[in-house]
């Protein structure tokens, strides 16, 4: 402590050296000393300077990565022609599975993920209804990168139609197993009548098959009982009185019926093929709608699809009047009675017609093809 004490104070003059050498000697060794301190300060920097850029890339790339500029997809659906897709689905798949998106597009096709991490893989998969699913190959993406899609066009996804192709035949016999399915208030028989115009021609097998069904539905036959009562009470045709001509007029009335349909409602059709039945116009003014209801005895539809003189109903109200002579009373038959069978039936026709043609429509159940 002491050495330190005088070794800081200033030299003194000896005799052995002049004052002014005493004083420089001092400031040598003063010099000498601060030397000394700066050059080991220097050391210890140069040793420490090599550490502290690594400690500050070290504690300083943590935030600089997270706040890393996020990225952003940006693209719009088209197909091949460039125009816009609507109503597409555009799904973002990245890195994670939280990086996973999903946009619903709107009628502008266009579509942008923002705040994307910039890194990947991700990848862009479009989806439409017509169209096949697009995919774009794998990317990755740049800090604060804007990245456009150009090359998404939809293609049209090939439509696979299967046509089952039926015969004809098969095709009719289905519309007429409906057709027999027609009645009015869901109980008259309505098997004669074509709500539409897409009925196919009838063979000649489904020709007969419609005739006896008419014949044999259990409504028909009681009509015929029906109608045979009100002939008893008229006392016509001349078969007397009692249960004996009560069944005459049965059997006569259902004659009458039979054979008006089969040769009128299939034979003829058969032979001469014309379609028997009616085909309702159901639009139009009424004034064409009347005309073609009053024609239907007249006009038959052949089954070459065209119209026709309707030979097959005239020549079954004939066919079915002269037959009657067989059976009826004497005071029955003749050629007036045939001719006079053969006008209420076709007037019975006309006013069947005009019916189905203005109300049956609209009372009959399980039509079968009401286009």
């Amino acid at each position: 402590m002491r050495q330190e004490a005088i070794s800081n104070e200033q030299p003194t003059a000896t005799p052995h050296m002049p004052y002014g050498h005493h004083r420089l000697e001092w400031k040598r060794r003063k010099w000498g000393r601060s030397s000394l301190w700066m050059v080991a300060l220097l050391a210890f920097l140069v040793i420490l300077a090599p550490a502290l850029p690594a400690q500050t890339a070290e504690t300083g790339g943590q935030p600089a990565a997270s706040h890393a500029q996020p990225a952003t997809i940006r693209g719009t659906v088209v197909d091949v022609n460039n125009d816009i897709v609507a109503g597409a689905t555009v799904i973002l798949k990245g890195p994670g599975a939280a990086d996973r998106r999903t946009l619903a597009i709107s009628n502008t096709g266009s579509y942008e993920f923002h705040d994307l991490k910039p890194g990947g893989p991700y990848q862009i998969t479009i989806s439409a209804k017509g169209f096949v699913d697009w995919a774009s190959p794998t990317f990755a993406l740049e800090r604060g990168e804007y990245k456009i899609i150009t090359d998404s066009k939809l293609q049209l996804a090939a439509i696979q139609t299967t046509i089952n192709v039926s015969p004809p035949e098969e095709i009719a016999s289905q519309q007429l197993n409906a057709e027999l399915k027609q009645r009015i208030l869901g109980i008259f028989p309505d098997f004669y009548t074509v709500y539409g115009p897409s009925a196919v021609p009838l063979t000649a097998k489904l020709k007969f098959k419609l005739a006896l069904r008419t014949i044999i539905d259990p409504v028909t036959i009681a009509g015929v009982a029906l109608y045979s009562g009100f002939q008893q009470a008229a006392d016509t045709p001349d078969y007397g009185e009692g249960a004996q001509g009560y069944g005459k007029r049965f059997g006569a009335v259902a004659a009458d019926g039979a054979t008006d349909i089969m040769i009128g409602g299939a034979i003829l059709p058969w032979l001469l093929h014309q379609d028997p039945r009616y085909f309702c116009q159901c639009e139009g003014t009424t004034k064409s709608r009347v005309l073609h209801a009053l024609s239907y005895p007249f006009v038959a539809k052949g089954d070459n699809g065209k119209s026709q003189p309707n030979y097959s109903s005239i020549g079954g109200s004939l066919a079915a009047a002269a037959i009657a002579n067989a059976y009826y009373p004497e005071s029955n038959r003749g050629v007036g009675p045939t001719f006079e069978g053969f006008a209420i039936d076709t007037g019975e026709r006309m006013a069947a017609a005009l019916v189905r043609e203005f109300l049956l429509r609209k009372l009959t159940h399980n039509i079968a093809h009401p286009e």
